[in-house]
């Protein structure tokens, strides 16, 4: 066996970028030259000033900005169904981050099942564990019953309004029917034509834990309490489900002719809240219309913070449908998304799972620009408590963790190393948050999430940390999330992740200005940690322990994905890269969804595209165990919502990176997508890319620094490059080589980077080259 140390790219500090400049300002330059040669050598192109010399403003010329433009491109991608649904990864789902429902046939009847589940609606008692005493619990459903035998539907669900739409027709007439759910409330609308009328129903369900589908309670486990309903004056219905562990759960429903309003509420410890909750809830949203506007002005306003199209129609459709998906599973003040989203189905996972879950679920929120969903920056924000709590009381004086899985509220013991526990996952979530602190430079973030728990959460770590006789200092036996070996010691996941903690708080401390007495203990565990074990297929899972089973984690990688320590910018790692990649897709039987969209992004920091594509075709792919659901969602023995979501965080991969640094733009475009448009993504530094490329090159790259840090570009052009401010002044560079430039960009500002004449500066969708079916069963 042997090792493999690894270094990291540093990320560009201010003061270095300004005395690399040196004060150097350029309009054009050869794509590939040094700065300072190139700005002696280049030659003003016929008809342009010369370089330094002051050009005229420009600006992009976005085709999305109006209503009518986003209506008409998302309609291109919305779900349909011209067949009723009978599953729920069939159906139609809607959601506002809080409350949930899924809309598919009632099983065995002639009814329309509309779920109702809530991401709060939990149980109290941690005693028994996250899969009964702390797990999300279900609250029920609506049936809608026609007159007559449903026959055929025709449905839409609207990403633009986030509206589902559409009728279903019977041997009695026809249901019109329209659906949302916005601020905690189901709204529905349904009307009825010739013999036809709607029946609700609302049926409560048993507050037990659906993992009840896979084993037995825990012994001393006593049910909840059945519910009990009443009808207030105003007609409104409630059901109130009280529970052992305190608490209550509230579901108020109110019908007004063709309208019918739903609102749950839950409370801990109130047994009252929850009540007052749902009845307030439904007399805010007042009617369908009246909800209906506040909803749409929502929506509308979060699909224009970032666009992006490419030609292959069903991965665009999915990627947007990806989206809305996650806005409507997740906000940055609710709860942070159990493996179900607010969904709950029969499953043995209703919890939130730390290993890998978690972290999957929100990646993609940073490059589409929509850090207002990150609730797992919030939830570990608010129960620092909690996670210190969870250490075993002899570290809780200076140490944090959390378990594999949880509540909302991280309330899950970890255990010791040396013992064969799983002791890193809160170290692998806060590198979710350092990521939100990247994307928007949010020193508050820093200073009061990532900074303090961090510093804890690798405390835990030092204290077994012990040196061995070759002088390295070595962690005692822990587990690599669910491999089915333990290690004797040093397992590849926590070295991965101690090496970025204790190298992300030296750059947060300084960063804050912070001169911590731990700092050189620090120094020292990056010195002295053993390097990560090593054979000749690549990284181990760790000490003594290759990996010789098929897996469908790739813990025993995290140092490649997403944490790149190490990486394609390092040539003496490359093979060592491929090889641990290949090696863990060759040992098939195990693999899952997200084997295959993190083999995608893995392939994508390398450049390779088109073995990144093919990575991600097989997600999709029909014939494989457990493939892509017809609504997008995922399931294994049950719901997994973090799959497909990963699934737009690998074609974000493809699109734009920017670990290490550096933004990358198009690092890894397949050969197929010749024409491919980003507007707005948002990358580590807080800059908004917007870029073109087609007939396979790449047009120009615009970017807006909202923070002032400072930018390094990777930008894949060739020939005499053009680099201006957006007042038409050349920007200050400094050409690094190999296709990346150092560029001075202050706070607020823009810069246009092209080559050759200046193209059209258009931000539009692309043709589809690839046409496919809508999403759903059209």
């Amino acid at each position: 066996m042997t090792s493999q140390p690894e270094q990291r790219l540093p990320i560009p500090r201010r003061a270095a970028l300004g005395t690399a400049l040196g004060g150097v300002a350029a309009a054009a330059l050869p794509g590939t030259a040094h700065a300072e040669e190139s700005l002696r050598a280049a030659p003003a192109a016929a008809g342009d000033p010369v370089a330094g010399a002051r050009r005229s403003p420009w600006r992009l010329r976005d085709t999305m900005a109006t209503d009518g433009a986003w209506a008409g491109f998302l309609h291109g991608q919305d779900l349909l169904w011209t067949r009723l649904p009978t599953r729920w990864y069939e159906g139609p789902f809607l959601g506002d981050g809080l409350l949930g429902s899924m809309i598919y046939q009632e099983p065995g009847a002639n009814r329309i099942r509309f779920t109702v589940q809530h991401g709060r609606v939990q149980d109290h008692r941690p005693q028994f564990g996250s899969g009964w005493g702390t797990c999300r619990l279900p609250v029920g459903h609506l049936t809608l019953a026609p007159v007559g035998t449903i026959t055929a539907v025709d449905w839409r669900l609207s990403l633009w309004n986030a509206e589902l739409t559409g009728t279903i027709n019977t041997t009695a007439g026809t249901l019109t029917l329209a659906a949302l759910i916005h601020d905690e409330v189901l709204a529905v609308r349904v009307s009825a034509e010739a013999g036809e009328q709607a029946t609700w129903t609302f049926h409560p369900e048993e507050a037990i834990s659906p993992r009840k589908i896979s084993e037995a309670p825990p012994s001393g486990y006593t049910a909840n309490p059945p519910w009990t309903t009443r009808t207030a004056p105003d007609g409104t219905e409630q059901v109130l489900q009280p529970l052992t562990g305190g608490g209550r759960t509230a579901t108020a429903h109110r019908r007004t002719g063709d309208e019918l309003l739903l609102s749950v509420g839950h409370s801990f410890p109130s047994d009252t809240a929850a009540e007052a909750d749902s009845l307030r809830n439904l007399r805010h949203a007042t009617s369908y219309s009246a909800l209906r506007r506040r909803h749409i002005r929502w929506w509308h306003d979060f699909y224009r913070k970032s666009f992006v199209s490419f030609p292959d129609q069903r991965l665009q459709s999915f990627h947007w449908i990806q989206l809305y998906k996650v806005a409507s599973a997740s906000r940055a003040d609710g709860p942070v998304m159990a493996t179900c989203g607010p969904w709950l189905e029969p499953t043995p996972w209703p919890a939130v799972w730390w290993n890998l879950n978690v972290q999957l679920e929100y990646w993609l929120i940073h490059g589409s620009n929509h850090l207002e969903l990150d609730a797992l920056a919030t939830t570990l924000r608010r129960n620092q408590e909690q996670l210190i709590a969870n250490v075993p009381a002899a570290y809780r004086s200076d140490s944090s963790g959390v378990g594999r899985s949880s509540d909302m509220f991280a309330n899950r013991s970890v255990g010791r190393p040396g013992t064969g526990a799983e002791v890193g996952d809160l170290t692998w979530a806060l590198h979710n948050v350092w990521l939100s602190y990247r994307h928007t430079m949010d020193t508050s973030l820093l200073r009061d999430t990532l900074f303090p728990v961090l510093r804890r959460a690798i405390n835990y770590y030092l204290h077994f940390l012990t040196p061995g006789s070759d002088g390295k200092l070595h962690l005692p036996s822990t587990l690599s999330p669910e491999y089915p070996v333990v290690p004797p010691q040093d397992t590849t996941y926590d070295l991965a992740l101690i090496r970025w903690g204790c190298q992300t708080l030296i750059e947060s401390a300084e960063l804050l200005g912070i001169d911590d007495e731990l700092a050189p203990r620090w120094q020292e565990v990056l010195a002295r940690l053993t390097p990560y074990p090593v054979d000749g297929n690549g990284f181990m899972i760790g000490a003594g322990t290759p990996y010789a089973q098929s897996h469908r984690h790739y813990s025993h990688l995290l140092m490649v994905y997403p944490l790149y320590l190490v990486n394609w910018d390092q040539p003496e790692n490359r093979d060592l890269i491929t090889k641990s990649i290949v090696h863990w897709h060759a040992l098939t039987g195990a693999h899952r969804g997200y084997s295959y969209t993190g083999a995608a992004s893995m392939y994508a920091m390398t450049g390779d595209g088109d073995t990144a594509i093919t990575y991600l075709r097989k997600f999709f792919d029909p014939t494989t165990r457990y493939p892509c659901r017809a609504n997008t969602h995922y399931t294994e023995a049950g719901p997994v919502i973090e799959t497909p979501l990963s699934a737009s965080q690998a074609l974000h991969d493809m699109f734009c990176q920017s670990w290490g640094g550096v933004i990358r733009v198009f690092p890894a475009i397949p050969t197929d997508w010749a024409d491919v448009t980003l507007h707005n993504f948002r990358t580590e530094g807080a800059f908004l890319v917007s870029a073109v490329r087609k007939a396979g090159k790449t047009r120009f790259i615009r970017i807006k620094s909202l923070a002032g840090e400072p930018l390094t570009l990777r930008h894949g052009l060739t020939g005499t490059l053009t680099v201006l401010l957006d007042d038409g002044t050349p920007a200050r560079i400094h050409d690094l080589g190999e296709g990346t430039l150092a560029i001075d960009l202050p706070k607020g500002r823009e810069v246009l980077v092209h080559s050759g004449s200046r193209p059209d500066l258009t931000i539009a969708p692309v043709a589809v080259s690839e046409p496919g079916p809508a999403w759903g069963l059209p």
